[in-house]
């Protein structure tokens, strides 16, 4: 496998600047995941990368060779589709030999191959049946096969899960991932879900606006989010966001949300002065409600009021009014709670995440 290196990358549609500029280095061997809202230029940029899109400016480099001008088949890459993309009047054997057999490799080597990729993807059984009789997750593993047995330098995925439920999405992430893992390859996937893109990846890149907002390992930009943006778009469900001030007494720094001053350690923040506006940003399972979870030692105590409570089994998502906001809070081992009741809470200072007001820059230290 090989590293793919992107330089000052742009993509002009006419006068619209769909991709303004990225550079960017996927190492040899990394799973690498585009992710970002729908618009935000991530599967424009994979296009770019096959070669299905051409380049307006910068270079593209897979392991030693610049690729701008090099034809898709020649790029030593794979892609698989969300629409999976099988002939239809073919059976799963032919589906996958296909490619091998128009770029004339021997009736033996394409034999070794596909059989190669079905043991790898438990397909032995369905070799001779037609997509029309398999399963939507068995035609995504066929998608995935056909790009196998091609021995591609990078392997592209554009939002392969899209059209699978969610039982067999989950399934088939974790058989992509372990795959991946075997092979030791080279991975760009695009997706829109940030579930998958935190389970997935060895390097996310978050995109937005045609921009790379942030590049790092899954934990990275979770716990550490360079802006707002990518705070609120990591993490399920979003981050919670409050607006206050910097207050400052005997006890130390704290910040102010309505009527609540929440302590925080100052040392990790370049804070503004006194009084000044800050965004306050909390994850749901920082927001703990009394007797359902650790109760973090440095925190504020509160009261919400129940607007809908999610129940998912081990847990519940508990929508609430806290000082004329709206939050949402994480509770462990869950009981029946009722719309109107009042629920105390503890917000956890060592976990607050802040932001300026006006740039929405994190501030904290790096």
């Amino acid at each position: 496998m090989v590293s793919v290196k992107l330089r000052d990358m742009v993509k002009l549609y006419g006068d619209y600047l769909a991709i303004k500029g990225v550079d960017l280095d996927i190492e040899d061997g990394t799973f690498c995941v585009f992710v970002g809202p729908s618009g935000c230029g991530k599967s424009t940029l994979l296009r770019m990368i096959a070669g299905l899109e051409t380049i307006s400016h910068g270079s593209l480099t897979i392991g030693d060779r610049v690729v701008n001008d090099v034809p898709s088949r020649d790029r030593g890459i794979a892609m698989v589709f969300q629409s999976y993309a099988l002939y239809p009047h073919m059976s799963v054997r032919d589906n996958l030999g296909f490619g091998l057999k128009i770029s004339g490799a021997s009736n033996e080597e394409i034999a070794r191959r596909c059989d190669a990729a079905a043991d790898m993807l438990g397909l032995g059984p369905y070799m001779e049946r037609r997509p029309s009789q398999l399963s939507g997750g068995q035609r995504q593993r066929v998608a995935i096969g056909r790009a196998m047995v091609r021995e591609p330098d990078v392997f592209l995925f554009d939002e392969p899960l899209s059209n699978l439920d969610a039982k067999l999405r989950n399934q088939t992430r974790v058989e992509i991932k372990r795959l991946q893992q075997q092979l030791a390859a080279t991975v760009i996937f695009v997706t829109h879900d940030q579930v998958e893109a935190m389970t997935l990846a060895d390097k996310i890149v978050v995109l937005r606006d045609g921009l790379v907002e942030q590049t790092g390992t899954p934990l990275d930009v979770f716990e550490r989010p360079r802006n707002k943006f990518v705070a609120g778009f990591i993490g399920a469900p979003s981050m919670n966001f409050i607006d206050g001030t910097i207050v400052r007494g005997p006890g130390g720094v704290a910040v102010r949300a309505g009527n609540v001053d929440i302590p925080i350690n100052a040392e990790h923040f370049d804070l503004p002065a006194e009084g000044e506006a800050i965004t306050i940003g909390l994850r749901p399972e920082d927001i703990v409600p009394e007797g359902h979870g650790q109760a973090p030692e440095m925190g504020a105590d509160t009261e919400g009021q129940v607007g809908f409570a999610e129940m998912l089994g081990n847990e519940s998502l508990l929508f609430l009014t806290v000082a004329g906001t709206e939050l949402v809070a994480r509770m462990q081992r869950p009981r029946i709670v009722e719309t109107g009741e009042t629920i105390r809470l503890r917000l956890d200072g060592s976990r607050v995440h802040l932001f300026d007001a006006k740039t929405e820059e994190s501030v904290r230290k790096q």
